[in-house]
């Protein structure tokens, strides 16, 4: 890494600290909690900064912190819970930012950086290499069709930047925060889905695949195993991001 001391030093003034508040009476509150932390990349000099989705949703008030400890109210410009992604805006000009990589040239085997804060002015940095390029899905109803998973750690906060050799970015980095299932429509912790809408169920992309297919509000037939014993069970399907609508 000492090699690299310049390059670090490059990226270093685009990284941001985030500390975000959010109502108690959120829906979000419950389990990702009234006062965030999080790390964010300025992607344009006139103050937009990229961080993940679930450190900002809900925001009530967000303060961004620059390395050189300055700070600036935010505002959350757009947030998209498909890719997991939110956009955050200062009130600043020229500010120091990085340039976005081209979608194609992500390689398996590719040197990468992290940097993400770890307070307001503190920053670290860990080093690794792009092991995968594969699909994810997670239990709270995400999936998506495309994430660079590598050998580094994260060093901070979620929402730190990832970096090329050429300090250009080439992802966001995040961390895994569940998202409770409607246990209110019958399904418990333990049950086993067979079928959806009679089609039979052989993984979590199929799930979701077979339940996105109907519009919220619409009922969605389950065939469900529980202790040995299987029935059907009807669930009103909703829309994924009203749960966490601010």
């Amino acid at each position: 890494m000492n090699g690299h001391i310049g390059l670090i030093h490059s990226i270093l003034p685009a990284t941001v600290d985030l500390h975000v508040t959010i109502p108690e009476s959120h829906p979000s509150a419950a389990n990702l909690g009234s006062e965030r932390v999080g790390s964010g990349t300025i992607v344009d000099s006139d103050g937009y900064i990229l961080t993940v989705h679930y450190v900002t949703v809900g925001a009530s008030s967000i303060t961004a912190t620059l390395p050189d400890g300055e700070q600036y109210p935010a505002q959350v410009a757009g947030q998209d819970q498909e890719t997991g992604l939110s956009l955050v805006k200062i009130s600043a000009q020229d500010l120091p930012h990085l340039k976005l990589a081209p979608a194609d040239s992500v390689a398996l085997g590719q040197p990468v950086l992290m940097i993400a804060s770890s307070g307001q002015v503190g920053r670290r940095v860990s080093g690794g290499y792009v092991s995968s390029m594969e699909p994810y899905d997670g239990q709270w109803e995400y999936m998506i069709d495309k994430t660079i998973r590598v050998t580094a750690f994260n060093p901070g906060f979620g929402g730190g930047t990832l970096a090329n050799f050429h300090g250009e970015l080439i992802g966001v980095v995040s961390c895994v925060v569940p998202n409770g299932p409607a246990a209110k429509f019958g399904l418990k912790q333990g049950d086993i889905i067979l079928t959806v809408e009679k089609r039979e169920i052989r993984s979590r992309q199929e799930l979701y695949q077979e339940m996105w297919k109907k519009r919220p509000g619409e009922r969605i037939s389950f065939k469900i195993l529980r202790d040995d014993q299987s029935f059907d069970l009807d669930v009103v399907g909703g829309d994924r991001a009203d749960r966490y609508r601010s």
